[in-house]
């Protein structure tokens, strides 16, 4: 069929995003514009159409028209395609009416949309387009509602932009905002409440002023809201404390949840996590509502969680519908318990560093061992017993080392001056792995350095799996940090042993470095004797000055032994995490074998709680894909186990669709509203310029690398990384890098502790730095101040 009118659109596949959506808002008895759909058949048979089309065209009785595209690939739940392809307004006559039909036609694959979905990762094949043709409106006013804020993210606003004449789409026009009017907001509330999801609609009023409903589409650029709750509630962004911005796989959640709980559990806290668009947040609200516990929340948060997350902390304090209102604080049991065990452990750490070091390194090794194969999930588990202590308190004592210096210094010694004593520090398990893989480079024979050089990342990992690129150096370093990753607190994430690219990807990046002082080595043995020296100048300076000063100098002198430790308790927990991955992949492989999914790594799209009772033949599941499966229930016996598998895997792929269209996503509120604002987006404007905290003192300037994956990132010496967040698995890059920049993070993260240690320029925390730096710009990184200049 060729033409169809606007009430029989139905159907994507033969009218486009577009028309189904018209004929959607026909058939619930919205005003739209008369008029009809040239079919994606049309587009295929081409001038055979002409006389269909033409005909269709009388019927509607000629006269002037809007020509509108409705591709196929169009207004779908994660794009929205506005503005992508060519729509033509005030067309009048046959031929008229052809040229702009063959306009859309052509806009498919034009310039503008094939961009769009290259930078979606979306297919430009199997794609057609259809045509809507309507009737023009005499428009005298015309606009956008949203039935919610598309900036903010609030659910429970509704807004629109206006102004005269048909400009507000077109970008050509002053535009008017404010509230929606009542027969505007009545239009909203019936599209939403049919669609369940907030609306963006187009709208018009003619000289009559009558409302005309143009088009209605899902806002796709919202942030998902969080679980339902009676009260309003506010959520904070954990996971970019380990680099993952991109969202956890629903395994990798499962036991991240429960791993936070237990942490912040230990120190004697409670705090409900919730998964909310695949990220991990935690429920911050009676500790902002509690009199005692709001008082010191921001400053508790600058270690982990940085300034951009304090910024928006205070905003919530400040928020009326925070006011303390006498509750208790959430505490977990055993507080005092819990205190005087954490002092113990921490004064021995620094009476003894070196024994300490002893103790946790054989507790490290041990947990290697015991994790040398397949393992069972409940290893995941609370782990309280002699090992946990004996890495947890070194840990803490250097991080207690670290921070009592600065109040005991205040007025002899500035911030700056402290934080270059922490430089070079020994046994910084993440800087020994770079150092380890710049051994392999630098060591590798001429044959394979072109190699390296010359072959893509993703297929050199193809040959080294099949046994078919003999690579000693690369075999020892897999042996050792193969169980690391890029997000490696994700369980369902593959590690470097499975998937090797990004190391082959980093060799490259590190054969490329010529300057023999900017060898990652070199680096570092400067970064020793600055920090060693640092610290002399500092005793010198305050030792007779007073008790605190020498106090501050003996914990700074500690610190030196103990604070590079601060690692070893992820790098350790990794080797669990890496053989329950494998446990969890064989089971993979038994529910590919029965049919229940397609390939092993579809496991990691399931709960562990889920995964218990998966071997029961007459399993009830959620049908809904964005959600985790429902708690599972299921009845004994029964047959139809082909078709409940069949489900079963319906579900798990829909489960990856939502997982691939959220990794898509570069902008992860870091705290959240339960009505679905982003607080930080009610916040005042940075008037443009860039911004942040400067983590690791220094300047560099050079052109910049805007990195997503670090999977196959290119960074050519001297170049300037800027990334949404980095975590372990991302630091060889820093190795030919001359400076970071991130858009979060905190001065203790990951990342800047590396960054000092190899004498890098870092600025973190700079709002939206992966959109506003273009990958070649030149950029110049103060360190020390936080400002980012482009040149």
């Amino acid at each position: 069929m060729l033409i169809v009118s606007l009430v029989e659109a139905r159907e994507t596949g033969a009218v486009g995003g577009k028309a189904a959506g018209l004929g959607e808002l026909v058939r619930l008895g919205e005003r739209v514009p008369d008029g009809f759909v040239i079919t994606t058949e049309a587009m295929r048979v081409g001038k055979q159409s002409r006389a269909a089309i033409l005909d269709a065209y009388a019927r509607l009785g000629g006269g002037t028209v809007a020509v509108r595209s409705s591709a196929t690939a169009e207004d779908q739940a994660d794009a929205s395609f506005a503005g992508q392809y060519d729509s033509v307004l005030g067309v009048d006559g046959d031929d008229a009416l052809l040229a702009a039909v063959g306009k859309c036609w052509a806009s498919l694959h034009g310039e503008r949309a094939t961009a769009y979905r290259s930078a979606r990762g979306l297919t430009h094949d199997g794609l057609h387009m259809a045509v809507v043709v309507q009737r023009m409106v005499d428009v005298e006013e015309a606009g956008v509602l949203f039935t919610a804020d598309p900036v903010t993210g609030r659910r429970n606003a509704m807004l629109i932009e206006s102004a005269r004449g048909t400009g507000v789409v077109d970008g050509d026009a002053d535009v008017r905002r404010g509230p929606a009017p009542g027969d505007l907001a009545a239009v909203g509330e019936r599209v939403q409440r049919h669609r369940g999801v907030p609306q963006d609609i187009e709208w018009a009023r003619d000289r009559d002023g009558t409302l005309w409903i143009l088009q209605a589409r899902d806002i796709t650029t919202l942030f998902p809201l969080p679980p339902p709750t009676p009260d309003l509630r506010v959520y904070l962004e954990f996971g970019h404390v380990q680099g993952m911005l991109r969202p956890a796989t629903p395994m990798g959640m499962s036991t991240l949840q429960r791993t936070v709980a237990a942490m912040v559990a230990a120190i004697g806290m409670r705090a409900e996590i919730v998964d909310i668009g695949g990220r991990l947040y935690g429920d911050l609200t009676d500790l902002a509502r509690h009199p005692a516990a709001r008082k010191r929340l921001v400053r508790l948060m600058a270690v982990d969680f940085g300034p951009r997350a304090q910024a928006a902390m205070e905003q919530v304090l400040a928020d009326p519908r925070f006011a303390p209102d006498g509750r208790r604080a959430p505490r977990a049991a055993g507080t005092i318990g819990t205190a005087a065990k954490v002092a113990a452990g921490v004064l021995s750490a620094l009476a003894r560093p070196a024994r300490a070091g002893e103790r946790l390194f054989a507790a490290v090794e041990r947990m290697r061992q015991e994790s040398a194969g397949p393992a069972d999930p409940r290893m995941l588990g609370p782990d309280g017993g002699d090992e946990a202590e004996a890495i947890t308190w070194p840990i803490v004592a250097g991080v207690v080392a670290s921070a009592l210096p600065v109040p005991l210094l205040k007025g002899l010694a500035t911030e700056a001056e402290i934080r270059a004593v922490l430089v070079g520090l020994p046994h910084n398990v993440t800087i020994e792995m770079d150092l380890a893989l710049w051994q392999v480079a630098r060591e590798a024979a001429p044959e394979h350095r072109a190699l390296l050089l010359e072959t893509p990342p993703a297929e050199l990992a193809r040959r080294y799996l099949a046994g078919e690129l003999p690579s000693p150096g690369v075999e020892a370093f897999l042996a050792a940090y193969g169980h690391r990753g890029v997000a490696e607190a994700d369980l369902g994430v593959p590690r470097w042993a499975e998937d090797p690219a990004p190391v082959f990807a980093a060799l490259a990046n590190l054969m490329r470095v010529q300057d023999p002082a900017q060898a990652p080595d070199e680096r570092f043995r400067r970064a020793v004797e600055q920090g060693t020296a640092a610290l002399e100048v500092l005793a010198g300076r305050v030792r007779w000055w007073s008790a605190r000063g020498r106090l501050a100098v003996w914990l700074l002198r500690r610190a030196r032994e103990l604070a590079g430790l601060r690692e070893v308790g992820k790098f350790a927990g990794l080797y669990r995490l890496r053989a329950v991955r494998e446990r969890l992949l064989l089971i993979g492989g038994e529910l590919v074998a029965d049919g229940r999914l397609d390939e092993p790594g579809d496991v990691m799209f399931l709960t562990l709680d889920e995964l218990g009772a998966i071997p029961v033949d007459d399993v009830e599941i959620s049908s809904d894909p964005a959600a985790t499966l429902a708690p599972t229930q299921y009845r004994g016996g029964g047959g139809g186990g082909r078709a409940k598998a069949a489900k079963f895997r319906e579900i798990v792929a829909g489960r990856k669709a939502v997982h691939r269209s959220e990794s898509r996503r570069r902008r992860v509120p870091v705290a959240l509203l339960s009505d679905g604002t982003d607080v930080e987006a009610t916040l005042p404007g940075d008037g443009g310029t860039l911004r942040g905290v400067g983590a690791s003192a220094g300047r560099a300037t050079g052109p910049a690398r805007v990195v997503h994956d670090p999977a196959t990132a290119r960074i050519e010496p001297g170049e300037v990384l800027v990334a949404a967040t980095t975590d372990p698995g991302w630091t060889p890059l820093f190795l030919t890098a001359a400076a970071i920049i991130t858009e979060t993070g905190a001065i203790m993260a990951h990342g800047p502790t590396v960054a000092r240690e190899y004498g890098l320029p870092a600025v973190i925390s700079v709002p939206r730095a992966t959109e506003r730096i273009a990958t070649g710009q030149l950029v110049e990184v103060d360190g020390a101040t936080g400002a980012v200049t482009l040149l």
